[in-house]
């Protein structure tokens, strides 16, 4: 067993100092929980009878308190093709839940929005703000002081984040989260990119390019490519909060029932009646969020994560920045190449070993925490076995290697020796890129600025021929404070384009990226962003901007005297349409987006 490497022993130890006052201030919160809050036996009569009235035949067992009451909190809707499974899940788990003597409660309800519906689209300002919203959604479901353990049930972007980041404030509670698997695999990604390129140019139609849209997306489950929803499963098993490598088996199969039933059991042995107590705050630690960076670094994960890891760790008091990502980039290896970092996809990428012969290569060479505090029965060795059903029965056996080295490789044979997440920063602030699926060649670019305050003004230009040349693309004002800062997804096929022609090109935003952001340089999340004053406000059309992430700068190359003595420009119009005015007071109130771009956090912390 190898010792733990010295930068992620580093690492770990500096956040664990820097957050020693809000971390012991959360223990402290998560202890009153248990011994004197949200518990049934501190309700009145009252109460507890409009809390089992419509619970049917476990309404015995839930009046008397003698046994485990599992709060669900769904994700649910038949829109979202990741979550329209979950409609089944809770009669299953109340089933699950009576074989073992115990009873299980819808909790509540979360919004869930798909990134993939509302991509380029005025709704997906409501985007990262509804990961706020399913946080408030609950501990609103949570608050009621009916249940004994959690069940969460959510897998899409903005969805684990905000389940995460609500529940943490019921952190004495036993908490599992339960996954739905991906959608098999549809169209080819590669032929999915040409089919985009071509539309961007206009070379087919509409009905062309839905053709090709629909045989990718096709049925239920996870979308299958890399991005933010199937990072989140990647992150929950590294973190050890689900049953082991339950991510990536597909919705409607014998071995996903089984695991889901698995899953409910398991809660009810880690209850604080027992003698395996593992309450969600204490599994959530420093070293856990630790290795959820890894394991982003490793497999090439999203970089949607640089905001929303932050988000979470401080639900559950824990200080974490960029500086530490891209540490431990620096030393953790790229050992999967999962679309758009590579050509097959994430049932590509299971079939492969998946996340049983990530964690085993890991732990094996020192590059993760092993003694986490998992929902499992052991440490996070249990994670390296792959879940399997043996005469109908569930069991986890070895991976002894990778299956496919095109997809999945060992430590001592990485595609590459760092996890290609780069920190920037310069004189424009802050920001990270995500390399791993660009060319080397392409990690350096320096070119005159085209600056732009909407993405539909830059395809507006880019269809103009406008950008053909060498182009630093600036799109600024889509930080959370000024839009709610959304995803910029739709810029990758036009972006691509012009770099397949032969020029040199790289994306510049306080926005983000989709974490399917793909092969063109884009560093994102500059921080503070162009409405808090970040100096993105101050680039002008012509600027000569340099991006390299081989240096990790990111500088405006304009005379020091000339910049200082440039004004900001006046913001864009505060959007109004969609729903968007709802999260107004959202906007206001948010904080950088190295800090996890909450406003809840935010406003919490000042009453700490």
């Amino acid at each position: 067993m190898s010792e733990l490497h010295p930068v992620i022993a580093k690492v770990t130890e500096r956040i664990v100092a820097r957050s020693a006052k809000r971390r012991r201030a959360y223990l402290d919160l998560i202890e009153r929980g248990r011994e004197a809050g949200t518990n049934r036996d501190q309700l009145s009569c009252g109460n507890l009878a409009h809390g089992f009235a419509a619970s049917g035949e476990d309404k015995p067992a839930i009046r008397t308190g003698q046994a485990m009451n599992i709060g669900i909190v769904t994700a649910y809707n038949d829109m979202l093709s990741a979550h329209q499974p979950y409609g089944r899940y809770p009669e299953q788990i109340k089933i699950a839940a009576r074989e073992v003597g115990a009873t299980a409660q819808v909790a509540g309800g979360v919004p869930a929005m798909c990134d993939g519906v509302t991509q380029g689209q005025s709704g997906m300002e409501l985007s990262l703000f509804s990961r706020d919203t399913i946080a408030l959604s609950t501990a609103v479901a949570l608050s009621h002081a009916m249940f004994e353990g959690v069940a969460l049930l959510g897998i899409c972007d903005k969805i684990v984040p905000g389940l995460l980041m609500g529940a943490l404030r019921f952190g004495h509670l036993p908490t599992i989260l339960i996954p739905a698997g991906p959608m098999p695999s549809g169209l080819a990604n590669k032929e999915k990119v040409r089919i985009r390129q071509l539309y961007a140019e206009g070379k087919v139609g509409r009905d062309e390019l839905l053709e090709s849209e629909s045989a990718s997306y096709h049925g239920a489950g996870t979308c299958t490519f890399y991005g933010t929803a199937n990072s989140n499963q990647m992150m929950m098993e590294v973190m050890g909060l689900h049953m082991p490598c339950a991510s990536f088996v597909n919705p409607g199969t014998k071995l996903r029932s089984e695991l889901t039933r698995a899953a409910t059991h398991r809660l009810t042995s880690i209850g604080w009646d027992g003698d395996d107590y593992r309450p969600l705050g204490h599994c959530v630690d420093e070293k856990a969020i630790v290795n959820a960076i890894i394991g982003l670094m490793a497999t090439g994960g999203s970089t949607n994560h640089a905001i929303h890891l932050p988000a979470i760790a401080r639900a559950a008091g824990i200080s974490i920045d960029w500086t530490d990502f891209a540490e431990i980039s620096d030393v953790v290896p790229l050992l999967a190449r999962v679309y758009p970092n590579g050509s097959g996809d994430v049932n590509h990428f299971h079939a492969a070993g998946g996340m049983s012969f990530i964690i085993r290569e890991l732990l094996d060479n020192g590059l993760l925490h092993r003694d986490i505090l998992t929902v499992a029965r052991g440490d996070l060795t249990d994670y390296g076995k792959e879940p399997v059903l043996e005469d109908e029965a569930l069991q986890w056996r070895d991976v002894p290697a990778s299956r496919d080295e095109n997809m999945l490789r060992p430590v001592s044979n990485p595609f590459s020796a760092d996890g290609g997440m780069r920190l920037l920063a310069g004189n424009l602030g802050r920001c990270v890129m995500k390399v791993s699926a660009v060319d080397p060649a392409l990690w350096t670019i320096e070119a005159p600025a085209a600056v732009f305050h909407t993405q539909d003004d830059v395809l507006r230009a880019f269809k103009a021929g406008e950008l053909e040349r060498d182009v630093v693309v600036v799109v600024r004002f889509q930080g959370p404070k000024a839009n709610g800062m959304p995803e910029l997804h739709k810029l990758t096929p036009a972006l691509g384009v012009l770099q397949d022609r032969g020029f040199k090109v790289a994306l510049v935003t306080d926005g983000r990226m989709s974490g399917a952001s793909g092969k063109v340089p884009a560093a994102i999340h500059l921080s503070p962003e162009a409405l808090g004053g970040g100096a993105i406000a101050k680039l002008r059309d012509g600027d000569l901007v340099r991006v390299c992430a081989q240096q990790g700068v990111i500088e405006a190359l304009v005379d020091a005297a000339e910049w200082d003595a440039r004004d900001m420009p006046p913001a864009p119009p505060a959007p109004y349409d969609t729903g968007r005015e709802l999260f107004a007071l959202f906007r206001h109130h948010s904080d950088l987006a190295e800090q996890g771009a909450s406003p809840l956090l935010a406003a919490m912390e000042t009453e700490l």
